[in-house]
């Protein structure tokens, strides 16, 4: 496996400080001031690519392309809209980006009832409590059933997999977050391994794989190395995010990497049984009492803490 970092603020020292932590690979998007369409211009990915390289680190994940409701929910557009990302995945594959993580979260992404519930030593991290959202309003769009959503993924995964292999892009899928259906009126569906499985059936390929994000596999309450052996085994793992949590669904709190519920070591065990080579970054870190930058969940500093907790699990599980 090779340890990745997300870069927030993505400047040129915070890139440095990560090669010297000896990260080796960068999960980003493309800044938005160089996103000047629906679709990613290849130059701008090469420059942005390039960037990355002459610090000495390798931009081996693009997390995340956006994919707009008009997709998500079947709307006028959709099909524009799909066709803007596939010319998207064929630029990334032409630069030489080999992997893309999305979701599959319609309406709204990941949500957390409280950024600032007190963790060890008073720093700060999310939780979601379901109580808080029992009462919560609908959205613009009403409810939105699971099988309206299973449908548009089958129309959305049978046009674009062809798309990645031809490109060369593997997309991994992250479960949703909370693994919780429905919230507001929206349904979530992948919520349980046996949804992975569902996706896997629908448009089976190498280029059809998982985000495999600890944090949300512990939310669902199942055994995440055993999970990992199962999607591994598969090959299906193409990329990975390390992070704990105190609970799981309908109540959890997010943790330091190393004051969760999960014996991490176990998870980096599993990695190594089945031969996992992709990326694996640390994701949501507490905030620490000095962070300078408030980025809900991806401070700097706490990232590198866990890349040091995480070089240490690995050394020691060797």
């Amino acid at each position: 496996m090779r340890l990745a970092l997300v870069i927030r603020p993505f400047a040129d020292d915070n890139l440095m400080t990560a090669r010297q932590m000896g990260v080796e690979d960068v999960v980003t998007t493309l800044p938005h001031e160089l996103q000047t369409g629906p679709v990613w211009d290849y130059l701008a990915i090469v420059r942005h690519k390039k960037r990355i390289e002459d610090i000495g680190l390798r931009w081996s994940v693009v997390e995340s392309v956006s994919i707009s409701n008009r997709i998500k929910l079947a709307l006028d557009g959709r099909d524009e809209d799909i066709e803007h990302y596939c010319q998207t995945i064929r630029n990334l594959g032409a630069a030489g980006i080999p992997t893309m993580c999305y979701n599959w979260m319609a309406v709204f992404g990941w949500m957390r009832t409280s950024l600032t519930t007190r963790t060890r030593g008073g720093a700060l991290a999310s939780t979601y409590d379901h109580e808080e959202m029992k009462n919560a309003p609908l959205t613009e769009h009403g409810e939105v059933s699971e099988e309206r959503l299973w449908e548009n993924l089958e129309y959305f995964l049978k046009i674009v997999i062809p798309v990645a292999e031809e490109a060369g892009v593997k997309q991994g899928l992250h479960p949703d977050d909370p693994p919780l259906s429905p919230i507001r009126g929206i349904s979530r569906i992948i919520t349980s391994p046996e949804a992975f499985d569902r996706v896997f059936d629908i448009a089976p390929s190498d280029c059809n794989g998982i985000t495999f994000c600890q944090g949300n596999f512990k939310a669902m309450g199942v055994d995440i190395p055993e999970n990992i052996r199962h999607f591994g085994n598969q090959n299906k793992i193409v990329f990975a995010h390390f992070r704990d949590l105190h609970g799981q669904v309908p109540t959890f709190s997010e943790s330091f990497h190393d004051d969760g519920d999960t014996d991490m070591a176990s998870c980096i065990r599993a990695y190594n049984e089945v031969g996992f080579e992709g990326a694996i970054r640390p994701d949501h870190t507490p905030t620490f009492a000095i962070d300078k930058e408030e980025t809900g969940g991806y401070n700097f500093l706490g990232r590198l803490y866990a890349i040091g907790y995480m070089k240490g699990l690995i050394h020691g599980t060797a």
